[in-house]
Protein backbone atom coordinates (compact mmCIF):
# COMPACT_ATOMS: atom_id res chain seq x y z
CA UNK A 1 0.00 0.00 0.00
CA UNK A 2 0.92 3.70 -1.03
CA UNK A 3 0.96 5.78 2.41
CA UNK A 4 -2.13 8.30 2.45
CA UNK A 5 -1.76 11.91 1.45
CA UNK A 6 -4.15 12.97 3.88
CA UNK A 7 -5.15 11.61 6.95
CA UNK A 8 -8.59 12.87 8.95
CA UNK A 9 -7.77 12.39 12.87
CA UNK A 10 -10.27 12.55 15.59
CA UNK A 11 -9.10 12.93 19.29
CA UNK A 12 -5.34 14.22 18.47
CA UNK A 13 -5.77 16.79 21.31
CA UNK A 14 -5.04 13.80 23.79
CA UNK A 15 -1.19 12.28 24.37
CA UNK A 16 -1.50 9.61 21.25
CA UNK A 17 -2.21 12.55 18.92
CA UNK A 18 0.27 14.99 20.22
CA UNK A 19 2.82 12.45 19.75
CA UNK A 20 2.23 11.08 15.95
CA UNK A 21 0.86 14.11 14.58
CA UNK A 22 4.16 15.66 14.03
CA UNK A 23 5.59 12.65 13.48
CA UNK A 24 3.08 12.69 10.58
CA UNK A 25 3.52 15.69 9.47
CA UNK A 26 7.54 15.36 9.11
CA UNK A 27 6.56 12.47 6.75
CA UNK A 28 4.47 15.55 4.26
CA UNK A 29 1.04 13.89 5.11
CA UNK A 30 -1.75 16.28 5.58
CA UNK A 31 -3.70 15.61 9.41
CA UNK A 32 -7.23 17.42 9.43
CA UNK A 33 -7.88 17.54 13.02
CA UNK A 34 -11.13 17.07 14.20
CA UNK A 35 -11.99 18.00 18.44
CA UNK A 36 -14.55 18.75 20.00
CA UNK A 37 -12.64 21.54 21.53
CA UNK A 38 -11.99 24.16 18.40
CA UNK A 39 -10.41 26.59 20.99
CA UNK A 40 -7.38 24.14 21.94
CA UNK A 41 -7.11 21.92 18.79
CA UNK A 42 -5.08 25.28 16.72
CA UNK A 43 -2.99 25.81 20.26
CA UNK A 44 -1.81 22.45 19.88
CA UNK A 45 -1.49 21.73 16.39
CA UNK A 46 -0.64 25.57 14.69
CA UNK A 47 0.17 23.74 11.50
CA UNK A 48 -2.76 21.56 10.72
CA UNK A 49 -6.67 22.63 10.01
CA UNK A 50 -8.90 21.95 12.89
CA UNK A 51 -12.79 21.26 12.59
CA UNK A 52 -15.07 20.32 14.63
CA UNK A 53 -17.51 16.82 14.11
CA UNK A 54 -19.97 18.76 12.37
CA UNK A 55 -18.04 19.98 9.75
CA UNK A 56 -16.30 16.31 9.19
CA UNK A 57 -19.01 15.49 6.45
CA UNK A 58 -18.30 18.13 4.00
CA UNK A 59 -14.55 18.65 5.22
CA UNK A 60 -12.95 14.71 4.61
CA UNK A 61 -14.68 14.43 1.62
CA UNK A 62 -12.58 11.86 -0.69
CA UNK A 63 -9.89 11.70 2.35
CA UNK A 64 -7.52 8.11 1.84
CA UNK A 65 -7.76 7.44 5.83
CA UNK A 66 -9.77 8.34 9.05
CA UNK A 67 -7.98 7.29 12.37
CA UNK A 68 -10.59 7.07 15.48
CA UNK A 69 -8.45 7.57 18.85
CA UNK A 70 -10.99 10.09 20.58
CA UNK A 71 -11.69 7.93 23.64
CA UNK A 72 -12.69 8.44 27.09
CA UNK A 73 -9.47 7.08 28.88
CA UNK A 74 -9.54 4.76 32.64
CA UNK A 75 -8.17 7.79 34.38
CA UNK A 76 -11.09 9.65 34.19
CA UNK A 77 -13.92 9.02 36.43
CA UNK A 78 -17.35 8.22 35.05
CA UNK A 79 -20.13 5.68 34.79
CA UNK A 80 -21.03 3.11 32.26
CA UNK A 81 -23.18 5.70 30.22
CA UNK A 82 -20.35 8.10 30.52
CA UNK A 83 -17.59 5.84 28.71
CA UNK A 84 -20.23 4.24 26.36
CA UNK A 85 -20.63 7.59 25.26
CA UNK A 86 -17.79 8.74 24.49
CA UNK A 87 -16.00 5.44 23.38
CA UNK A 88 -19.31 3.56 21.42
CA UNK A 89 -21.80 6.43 20.37
CA UNK A 90 -19.10 8.90 19.46
CA UNK A 91 -17.93 5.98 17.34
CA UNK A 92 -21.18 5.04 15.85
CA UNK A 93 -21.47 8.80 14.52
CA UNK A 94 -17.88 8.99 13.53
CA UNK A 95 -18.48 5.36 11.16
CA UNK A 96 -21.80 7.16 9.67
CA UNK A 97 -19.98 10.22 8.87
CA UNK A 98 -16.99 8.50 6.90
CA UNK A 99 -19.55 6.64 5.45
CA UNK A 100 -21.41 9.61 4.03
CA UNK A 101 -17.90 11.07 3.29
CA UNK A 102 -16.56 8.66 0.93
CA UNK A 103 -13.42 7.81 3.47
CA UNK A 104 -12.38 4.29 2.59
CA UNK A 105 -10.77 3.16 5.48
CA UNK A 106 -11.05 4.07 9.52
CA UNK A 107 -8.72 2.73 11.79
CA UNK A 108 -10.08 2.26 15.12
CA UNK A 109 -7.37 2.71 17.71
CA UNK A 110 -8.47 0.36 21.03
CA UNK A 111 -6.91 -0.91 23.82
CA UNK A 112 -5.64 -4.49 25.51
CA UNK A 113 -7.99 -3.92 27.86
CA UNK A 114 -10.80 -4.43 25.59
CA UNK A 115 -9.08 -8.04 24.71
CA UNK A 116 -9.09 -9.18 28.49
CA UNK A 117 -12.53 -10.59 29.31
CA UNK A 118 -11.48 -10.64 33.27
CA UNK A 119 -11.62 -6.70 32.71
CA UNK A 120 -14.94 -5.35 33.68
CA UNK A 121 -14.39 -1.47 33.97
CA UNK A 122 -16.30 0.58 32.30
CA UNK A 123 -13.65 1.62 29.98
CA UNK A 124 -12.65 -1.56 28.99
CA UNK A 125 -16.58 -2.83 28.72
CA UNK A 126 -17.10 -0.03 26.44
CA UNK A 127 -14.10 -0.50 23.98
CA UNK A 128 -15.37 -4.53 23.73
CA UNK A 129 -18.66 -2.76 22.59
CA UNK A 130 -16.73 -0.29 19.86
CA UNK A 131 -14.38 -3.39 18.96
CA UNK A 132 -17.79 -5.45 18.21
CA UNK A 133 -19.21 -2.19 16.32
CA UNK A 134 -15.85 -2.02 14.18
CA UNK A 135 -16.11 -5.82 13.01
CA UNK A 136 -19.97 -5.41 12.43
CA UNK A 137 -19.34 -2.66 10.19
CA UNK A 138 -18.73 -3.01 6.18
CA UNK A 139 -18.71 0.77 4.64
CA UNK A 140 -16.68 2.32 5.26
CA UNK A 141 -14.07 -0.48 6.12
CA UNK A 142 -12.56 -0.89 9.66
CA UNK A 143 -9.64 -1.86 10.99
CA UNK A 144 -9.36 -1.90 14.52
CA UNK A 145 -5.76 -1.63 16.15
CA UNK A 146 -5.44 -2.57 19.85
CA UNK A 147 -2.31 -0.65 21.58
CA UNK A 148 -0.24 -1.31 24.00
CA UNK A 149 0.87 1.01 26.51
CA UNK A 150 2.24 4.41 24.40
CA UNK A 151 5.23 6.65 25.25
CA UNK A 152 6.43 9.12 23.39
CA UNK A 153 10.09 11.52 22.93
CA UNK A 154 10.15 15.18 24.29
CA UNK A 155 11.91 17.89 22.32
CA UNK A 156 15.21 16.68 24.40
CA UNK A 157 15.00 13.13 22.62
CA UNK A 158 13.87 11.82 26.01
CA UNK A 159 11.16 9.45 26.20
CA UNK A 160 7.80 10.95 27.68
CA UNK A 161 5.07 8.64 29.42
CA UNK A 162 1.62 8.64 30.31
CA UNK A 163 -0.80 6.88 32.11
CA UNK A 164 0.86 4.20 34.76
CA UNK A 165 4.16 4.96 32.74
CA UNK A 166 4.32 8.36 34.17
CA UNK A 167 5.33 7.12 37.54
CA UNK A 168 9.07 6.54 35.78
CA UNK A 169 9.54 10.24 35.14
CA UNK A 170 9.50 10.53 39.25
CA UNK A 171 12.58 8.78 39.15
CA UNK A 172 15.79 10.47 38.59
CA UNK A 173 17.13 10.52 34.62
CA UNK A 174 19.85 7.80 35.12
CA UNK A 175 17.01 4.86 36.20
CA UNK A 176 14.52 5.95 33.98
CA UNK A 177 15.91 3.70 31.01
CA UNK A 178 16.33 0.77 33.48
CA UNK A 179 12.84 1.30 34.79
CA UNK A 180 11.15 1.42 31.42
CA UNK A 181 12.83 -1.54 30.64
CA UNK A 182 11.81 -3.32 33.97
CA UNK A 183 8.36 -2.21 33.38
CA UNK A 184 8.02 -3.19 29.93
CA UNK A 185 9.08 -6.66 30.26
CA UNK A 186 6.17 -7.06 32.56
CA UNK A 187 3.32 -5.31 30.74
CA UNK A 188 3.92 -4.60 26.11
CA UNK A 189 4.39 -0.79 25.36
CA UNK A 190 4.39 0.54 22.41
CA UNK A 191 6.01 3.74 20.92
CA UNK A 192 4.65 6.64 18.88
CA UNK A 193 7.21 5.87 16.23
CA UNK A 194 5.78 3.32 15.71
CA UNK A 195 1.96 3.50 15.75
CA UNK A 196 2.79 6.31 13.21
CA UNK A 197 4.67 3.78 10.80
CA UNK A 198 1.49 2.07 11.38
CA UNK A 199 -0.77 4.53 10.06
CA UNK A 200 1.45 5.69 7.55
CA UNK A 201 0.78 2.12 5.74
CA UNK A 202 -2.30 0.86 6.85
CA UNK A 203 -2.62 -2.63 8.23
CA UNK A 204 -4.94 -4.83 5.96
CA UNK A 205 -6.06 -6.81 9.09
CA UNK A 206 -6.89 -6.19 12.55
CA UNK A 207 -3.79 -6.40 14.92
CA UNK A 208 -2.38 -5.64 18.29
CA UNK A 209 0.34 -3.27 18.22
CA UNK A 210 3.43 -2.87 20.20
CA UNK A 211 7.13 -2.82 20.12
CA UNK A 212 6.98 -6.62 20.77
CA UNK A 213 10.13 -6.35 22.60
CA UNK A 214 12.60 -5.30 20.67
CA UNK A 215 15.68 -4.24 21.92
CA UNK A 216 14.38 -4.91 25.51
CA UNK A 217 17.81 -6.28 27.27
CA UNK A 218 15.17 -7.08 30.51
CA UNK A 219 13.28 -9.21 28.41
CA UNK A 220 16.43 -10.95 26.61
CA UNK A 221 18.09 -11.22 29.28
CA UNK A 222 15.32 -13.22 31.42
CA UNK A 223 13.98 -15.18 28.49
CA UNK A 224 17.46 -16.17 27.89
CA UNK A 225 17.81 -17.39 31.86
CA UNK A 226 15.00 -18.79 31.47
CA UNK A 227 16.06 -21.30 28.80
CA UNK A 228 19.39 -22.06 29.75
CA UNK A 229 17.87 -23.04 33.56
CA UNK A 230 14.78 -25.56 31.69
CA UNK A 231 17.38 -26.69 29.41
CA UNK A 232 19.89 -28.17 32.63
CA UNK A 233 17.24 -29.06 34.34
CA UNK A 234 15.88 -31.52 31.52
CA UNK A 235 19.56 -33.25 31.23
CA UNK A 236 20.69 -33.05 34.69
CA UNK A 237 17.21 -33.93 36.69
CA UNK A 238 15.30 -36.16 33.62
CA UNK A 239 18.51 -37.90 31.78
CA UNK A 240 17.10 -40.92 33.26
CA UNK A 241 13.79 -40.23 31.73
CA UNK A 242 15.20 -39.41 28.11
CA UNK A 243 17.21 -42.94 28.79
CA UNK A 244 13.96 -44.28 29.24
CA UNK A 245 12.32 -42.96 26.64
CA UNK A 246 14.72 -43.44 23.80
CA UNK A 247 15.02 -47.07 24.77
CA UNK A 248 11.42 -47.51 24.32
CA UNK A 249 11.36 -45.90 21.27
CA UNK A 250 14.43 -48.46 20.02
CA UNK A 251 12.66 -51.24 20.71
CA UNK A 252 9.25 -50.15 19.54
CA UNK A 253 10.05 -49.80 15.70
CA UNK A 254 12.63 -49.76 13.76
CA UNK A 255 14.83 -46.60 13.30
CA UNK A 256 16.67 -44.31 15.44
CA UNK A 257 15.39 -42.94 18.82
CA UNK A 258 16.53 -39.54 17.92
CA UNK A 259 14.92 -37.29 15.02
CA UNK A 260 16.46 -34.61 13.74
CA UNK A 261 14.45 -32.84 11.08
CA UNK A 262 15.06 -29.17 9.32
CA UNK A 263 12.80 -26.30 10.55
CA UNK A 264 12.09 -22.60 9.83
CA UNK A 265 13.82 -20.30 12.64
CA UNK A 266 14.36 -16.61 13.43
CA UNK A 267 14.44 -14.84 10.50
CA UNK A 268 13.29 -17.56 8.21
CA UNK A 269 16.92 -19.48 8.33
CA UNK A 270 16.43 -23.01 8.50
CA UNK A 271 17.90 -25.42 12.12
CA UNK A 272 17.89 -28.63 13.06
CA UNK A 273 15.08 -29.38 15.82
CA UNK A 274 15.66 -32.16 18.10
CA UNK A 275 12.99 -35.20 19.03
CA UNK A 276 12.03 -38.64 20.23
CA UNK A 277 11.02 -40.18 16.92
CA UNK A 278 7.26 -40.46 17.02
CA UNK A 279 6.49 -41.96 13.44
CA UNK A 280 7.22 -44.81 11.64
CA UNK A 281 10.75 -44.77 9.41
CA UNK A 282 10.22 -43.27 5.63
CA UNK A 283 6.93 -41.28 6.30
CA UNK A 284 6.64 -38.14 4.12
CA UNK A 285 7.99 -34.48 5.19
CA UNK A 286 4.30 -32.93 5.76
CA UNK A 287 2.44 -31.59 8.63
CA UNK A 288 0.68 -34.10 10.76
CA UNK A 289 -2.59 -33.47 10.20
CA UNK A 290 -1.82 -34.63 6.36
CA UNK A 291 -0.90 -37.66 7.69
CA UNK A 292 -2.39 -40.99 8.62
CA UNK A 293 -2.62 -41.75 12.21
CA UNK A 294 -0.81 -45.35 11.13
CA UNK A 295 2.12 -43.19 10.63
CA UNK A 296 2.40 -42.86 14.67
CA UNK A 297 4.47 -45.65 16.25
CA UNK A 298 2.57 -47.60 19.73
CA UNK A 299 5.16 -45.46 21.60
CA UNK A 300 4.15 -42.01 19.78
CA UNK A 301 0.91 -42.45 20.86
CA UNK A 302 1.66 -42.04 24.72
CA UNK A 303 4.52 -39.62 23.91
CA UNK A 304 2.77 -36.74 21.74
CA UNK A 305 -0.07 -36.15 24.04
CA UNK A 306 2.30 -35.56 26.90
CA UNK A 307 4.61 -33.72 24.37
CA UNK A 308 7.60 -35.59 26.04
CA UNK A 309 8.81 -36.35 22.53
CA UNK A 310 9.71 -32.76 22.53
CA UNK A 311 11.99 -32.77 25.76
CA UNK A 312 15.20 -33.74 23.21
CA UNK A 313 14.81 -29.98 22.48
CA UNK A 314 16.42 -28.59 25.13
CA UNK A 315 19.62 -29.14 23.28
CA UNK A 316 17.90 -26.07 21.21
CA UNK A 317 17.52 -23.99 23.87
CA UNK A 318 20.99 -24.40 25.23
CA UNK A 319 22.09 -23.06 20.61
CA UNK A 320 19.81 -20.67 21.27
CA UNK A 321 17.58 -22.07 18.21
CA UNK A 322 14.56 -21.85 20.06
CA UNK A 323 13.15 -20.60 22.89
CA UNK A 324 10.40 -22.14 25.70
CA UNK A 325 7.61 -19.84 24.70
CA UNK A 326 7.06 -18.74 21.00
CA UNK A 327 5.50 -19.88 17.89
CA UNK A 328 5.99 -23.42 16.98
CA UNK A 329 8.77 -23.73 13.94
CA UNK A 330 7.20 -25.47 10.49
CA UNK A 331 8.43 -27.26 8.11
CA UNK A 332 9.99 -24.91 4.88
CA UNK A 333 7.70 -26.81 2.39
CA UNK A 334 5.14 -25.43 4.50
CA UNK A 335 5.31 -21.92 2.63
CA UNK A 336 1.93 -20.79 2.87
CA UNK A 337 2.66 -20.77 6.83
CA UNK A 338 6.16 -19.17 6.38
CA UNK A 339 4.70 -16.26 4.34
CA UNK A 340 1.68 -15.57 6.39
CA UNK A 341 4.18 -15.37 9.26
CA UNK A 342 6.73 -14.13 7.68
CA UNK A 343 4.13 -10.97 6.47
CA UNK A 344 3.15 -10.20 9.99
CA UNK A 345 6.56 -9.98 11.32
CA UNK A 346 6.38 -13.48 13.20
CA UNK A 347 9.76 -14.64 11.93
CA UNK A 348 11.41 -11.56 13.42
CA UNK A 349 11.36 -14.00 17.37
CA UNK A 350 13.00 -17.53 18.01
CA UNK A 351 10.57 -20.07 17.61
CA UNK A 352 8.98 -21.58 20.78
CA UNK A 353 8.68 -25.29 22.57
CA UNK A 354 5.36 -23.97 22.93
CA UNK A 355 3.30 -21.00 21.96
CA UNK A 356 -0.27 -18.75 22.54
CA UNK A 357 -1.02 -20.62 19.54
CA UNK A 358 -0.27 -24.61 20.35
CA UNK A 359 -2.24 -24.06 24.32
CA UNK A 360 -5.15 -22.79 22.37
CA UNK A 361 -4.97 -25.95 19.77
CA UNK A 362 -4.87 -23.56 16.83
CA UNK A 363 -2.62 -25.79 14.74
CA UNK A 364 -0.83 -25.65 11.35
CA UNK A 365 -3.55 -26.60 9.06
CA UNK A 366 -4.75 -23.15 9.31
CA UNK A 367 -1.96 -21.27 8.74
CA UNK A 368 -3.53 -17.42 7.84
CA UNK A 369 -5.19 -18.04 11.56
CA UNK A 370 -1.88 -19.55 12.97
CA UNK A 371 -0.07 -16.64 11.54
CA UNK A 372 -2.41 -13.69 12.88
CA UNK A 373 -1.96 -15.40 16.57
CA UNK A 374 1.72 -16.06 16.32
CA UNK A 375 1.42 -12.39 15.38
CA UNK A 376 -0.51 -11.36 18.21
CA UNK A 377 2.06 -13.54 20.71
CA UNK A 378 4.73 -11.75 19.09
CA UNK A 379 2.68 -7.94 20.02
CA UNK A 380 1.50 -9.11 23.15
CA UNK A 381 5.30 -11.07 24.59
CA UNK A 382 6.08 -10.39 28.33
CA UNK A 383 7.80 -12.04 31.58
CA UNK A 384 4.04 -13.07 32.80
CA UNK A 385 2.52 -14.14 29.48
CA UNK A 386 5.33 -16.28 28.97
CA UNK A 387 5.06 -17.65 32.52
CA UNK A 388 1.30 -18.22 32.07
CA UNK A 389 2.06 -20.48 28.75
CA UNK A 390 4.70 -22.61 30.63
CA UNK A 391 2.58 -23.34 33.25
CA UNK A 392 -0.79 -24.55 30.90
CA UNK A 393 1.60 -26.24 29.27
CA UNK A 394 3.10 -28.18 31.89
CA UNK A 395 -0.83 -28.51 33.03
CA UNK A 396 -2.03 -30.63 29.75
CA UNK A 397 -2.67 -26.81 27.85
CA UNK A 398 -3.06 -27.96 24.03
CA UNK A 399 -4.31 -31.29 23.15
CA UNK A 400 -0.90 -32.03 21.46
CA UNK A 401 0.37 -33.46 17.82
CA UNK A 402 -2.82 -35.09 16.02
CA UNK A 403 -2.80 -37.03 12.55
CA UNK A 404 -5.66 -37.72 10.46
CA UNK A 405 -6.77 -34.22 12.06
CA UNK A 406 -5.59 -30.34 12.64
CA UNK A 407 -2.23 -30.69 14.03
CA UNK A 408 0.37 -27.98 15.34
CA UNK A 409 3.37 -29.85 14.65
CA UNK A 410 4.94 -30.94 11.18
CA UNK A 411 7.21 -34.03 10.98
Amino acid sequence: MTPPKRIVMTGATGFVGSQVVPILLEKGVEVLVVSRDPMRAPKRFPNCRTIGYDALADEARDTDVLVHMATRNNDRGGDDADFRAANVDLFRRVLDTACAAGIGLVVHLSSLHALDPADASPYAKSKREADALARATVDPRVVTLHLAAVYGRGPDGAHVYAGRLKTIERLPNALRPVAFACLSALRPTLSADRLAEHLLMPPGEDAILSDGQRDNTVYAAITAILDVVVAAAIFILLFWLLLLIWAAVRLDSRGPGLFVQERVGRDGKHFSCWKFRTMRVGVQQAGTHELSGSAVTRVGRILRPLKLDELPQAWNLLNRSMSIVGPRPCLPVQRELVDARDRRGVLDIRPGITGLSQVEDIDMSTPCRLARRDADYVALRSIPLDLKLMVRTVGGGGRGDRTDRMSDEPR
